[in-house]
């Protein structure tokens, strides 16, 4: 076994395949792919119906384009050099994909939330993410060209302070991290942001299945049934309740054994399609109420469509050949306390879904309302909460020695970021011109 001096040579080694100020570069190439071109080759298996809630809501602005995105943005990673220093990458990590959860013992932790795109990759790819993200947050929020940069120099500042700090942590130590929500107020300074974060805190404790109960059911005939609300919320048909009904039973195999008998006892109720996401729109998504002891212990899961991760076609083949199986896999690992329904299965037509717990005290942040000291702060936050997830599977100390004690890596990553930036405006704009041009179809505002 390697000797953490060892480990750290190995990260100082890197730098030589790709110097730590060579991530400030960023220039499209002239091959590469039209962005929506490449919206369009995902489309092409999701249900057609709703292609165009995905193109509106991505319309809406850059940052939303950006969120739903993240096969343009592997492309263009995996076109520069990289350091070959391998993670479970979230493959998502924009600044929208962090939040509120609860953990398994109902604390309201702050963590990665989103893994459909989970894979193994170079960690600089989820820094580089994120950090765009936060560059295009500050330019909407109307922040000048200094605090968007300084902004994004946060996240990865506080991304390499987290990783060097972890490397001299033990194995233990690292793996039982975590951010527990109540510990970011002392961080807040003005009185206002401390009662704003206060409220979303008691908001997100709220989001229960209880909760859910009251806002996306109602009772008919006597019986508790998911609402109408189309196109989002539609009650499934007859053949796709019976089709859920039936795999349940190989989601439930996928669970540890003391799980297995807590699902058990619960009954199904009903089953109900889900419009969800950005990116995600057009994917096969459900809802299913379940019941405990009666009808007012309610439990709602979300069974969503799995599919090949954006990064898979740009690196070596990951550990997992079933779709359901990687991002179960990849939640477990980079999140410091997982869903404890979380599992997979094989549906109809070989499609693989995953199965998990819908609200469970979920909540993002609203960067839009976030002055420049407050969204740098949380910039900060998200990258620290990003190394510690990098950490419980890739070589922290390699990381933190290719990373090193200086801030070239941080400054660096940030003029990526600005200039990413410009790239994402102008693929917004892109799709733009491909909406009014009548070339793909998009429904506003829904």
């Amino acid at each position: 076994m390697s000797t953490p001096e060892d480990r750290a040579q190995l990260g100082k080694g890197a730098r030589k395949r790709v110097s730590r100020s060579a991530h400030g570069r960023w220039l499209a190439s002239a091959e590469r792919n039209d962005p929506v071109a490449v919206l369009e080759r995902q489309g092409r298996d999701r249900l057609p119906e709703l292609l165009a809630i995905r193109y509106g809501r991505m319309a809406a602005s850059p940052l939303a384009f950006l969120r739903g995105a993240a096969a343009v943005m592997a492309a263009d990673l995996a076109a520069q050099p990289h350091t070959g220093l391998t993670v479970q990458l979230c493959g998502d990590a924009h600044l929208l994909n962090f939040g509120l959860c609860a953990s398994p013992e109902r604390a309201l932790l702050f963590d990665l939330n989103d893994f459909d795109e989970t894979f193994p990759g170079p960690f600089e790819w989820d820094v580089k993410r994120l950090a765009a993200s936060v560059a295009v947050a500050a330019r909407e929020n109307g922040h000048s060209e200094g605090e968007a940069h300084a902004a994004a120099q946060a996240a990865v500042h506080g991304y390499r302070a987290a990783m060097r700090r972890l490397a001299g942590l033990g194995e233990l130590h690292v793996w039982y991290e975590r951010v527990d929500a109540d510990s970011l107020l002392p961080l807040i300074r003005s009185s206002r942001g401390r009662r704003r974060a206060e409220s979303s805190l008691t908001r997100a404790r709220r989001r229960t299945s209880l909760q859910a109960l009251g806002k996306l059911t109602e009772v008919v005939d006597g019986q508790r049934r998911i609402i109408h609300d189309p196109p989002l919320l539609e009650p499934a048909g007859a053949p796709d309740t019976a089709c859920l009904r039936k795999i349940f039973s190989d989601y439930r195999s996928t669970l540890s054994e003391e799980r297995r008998q807590l699902l058990d006892r619960y009954r199904f109720v009903d089953a109900a399609r889900k419009v969800v996401g950005v990116g995600s729109v057009g994917l096969r998504c459900f809802i299913v109420l379940l019941a405990g002891r009666d009808t007012d212990d309610p439990l709602f899961l979300q069974i969503k469509e799995a599919r090949t991760a954006v990064l898979e076609e740009h690196l070596p083949s990951g550990p997992f050949i079933h779709p359901g199986h990687r991002v179960v896999a990849g939640q477990r690992l980079l999140q410091s306390a997982s869903d404890i329904f979380l599992g997979w299965m094989t549906g109809p037509q070989g499609r693989a879904f995953y199965w998990r717990r819908l609200r469970d005290g979920r909540k993002s942040a609203d960067v839009a309302g976030m002055n420049p000291a407050g969204l740098l702060a949380y910039a900060r936050l998200c990258g620290t909460t990003l190394a510690r997830a990098h950490a419980r599977s890739g070589d922290r100390i390699a990381i933190a020695a290719y990373l090193g004690g200086a801030n070239t890596f941080d400054r660096a990553v940030a003029d990526f970021a600005l200039a990413y930036a410009d790239q994402t405006v102008t693929d917004h704009a892109t799709l733009g011109a491909a909406i009014a041009a009548g070339v793909v179809t998009a429904a506003p505002g829904v």
